[in-house]
């Protein structure tokens, strides 16, 4: 019984951290777009706007099934964002102070519609809650299908389209200039997003999906300045601390997975910052001390 108990650890432990794994690729990967494009908050928007999809999907099927979920939660993240560049496009309110309506709009109705269906007595309402602040240790084979699907469609929907994309975050005036769609491809990139934060929920919560989304491409962007290796880079970055947090997370009772996840993101972009060549502060500390090195010599001999 004992094998078998370790057994059944070391299962939950790889199904998990490949599920992880799997979400911190994507959500690497799609995030560098956010971060250049200097769109990081609408990760948390996203976030935030899926949680009324969850739960009308919920009502209206009575099913927990994960797919069903993530549809919901991917088509209000969608409504949600289509929203939010039609008022700043409409209005002349500022894009941030759009982001803060939406976002604890949409936030507020699902809420209200989860103690709806609290207080309804359904027994298989159990375990929506996780979708609030994540439950990743709870991933079955089925979320991490789901996950490597719909996130496979995802990146190969980005490399389709690479060429479009890269000349939309980095030249948007040129794009339109010589013809491209800018708008659809604003929403394409923007649907690809949500897909890649409604997928995590379960995992992260949609408290904290935004620090996936964001820490993992602003630490790749500290390596490179090149968008294929910094999307890359982001992926790799994703994908360990992933695998890193399901591993520490389970060393000890009582820590959360999900959290634990995020906070070894976070290490990693700590750890880029300050040592990450051309752009960390270890480098930039040691270049400075030359160029006064120099300087001096070069004043000495004046």
């Amino acid at each position: 019984m004992e094998d078998l108990g370790i057994f059944n650890h070391f299962y939950t432990l790889i199904i998990v951290s490949a599920g992880a794994a799997l979400l911190g690729t994507v959500s690497g990967a799609l995030g560098s777009y956010a971060v250049l494009r200097r769109q990081s908050l609408l990760g948390d928007a996203i976030s935030h706007a899926a949680l009324p999809g969850i739960a009308i999907a919920f009502l209206l099927t009575g099913s927990k099934t994960p797919l069903i979920l993530v549809l919901g939660a991917a088509i209000a993240g969608w409504l949600g964002t289509l929203l939010i560049m039609s008022i700043v496009r409409l209005t002349r309110i500022k894009y941030d102070s759009v982001l803060a309506i939406v976002l604890s709009t949409f936030f507020g109705f699902g809420l209200v519609l989860h103690t709806l269906i609290q207080r309804t007595g359904n027994a298989n309402q159990a375990g929506l809650d996780t979708f609030l602040f994540g439950q990743a240790a709870t991933m079955l084979e089925s979320d991490v299908l789901t996950i490597g699907i719909l996130g496979g469609i995802a990146l190969i929907v980005m490399l389709i389209f690479w060429k479009e994309l890269k000349l939309l975050v980095f030249d948007e005036g040129f794009a339109a200039s010589i013809g491209f769609p800018i708008r659809t491809l604003d929403i394409l990139l923007t649907s690809l997003l949500v897909v890649a934060i409604v997928l995590g929920l379960q995992a992260v919560g949609a408290v904290l999906m935004s620090a996936m989304l964001v820490a993992p491409a602003v630490a790749a962007r500290q390596w490179t300045d090149r968008l294929r290796l910094m999307v890359f880079l982001a992926a790799c970055f994703g994908a360990l601390a992933g695998v890193s947090g399901t591993i520490i997370s389970s060393t000890a009772s009582r820590i959360p997975t999900g959290p634990t996840i995020v906070l070894c993101a976070t290490a990693v972009v700590g750890f880029s910052i300050v040592f990450a060549p051309n752009r960390g502060l270890v480098w930039d500390r040691i270049r400075h001390q030359r160029n006064r090195r120099n300087l001096k010599m070069e004043t000495s001999r004046n």
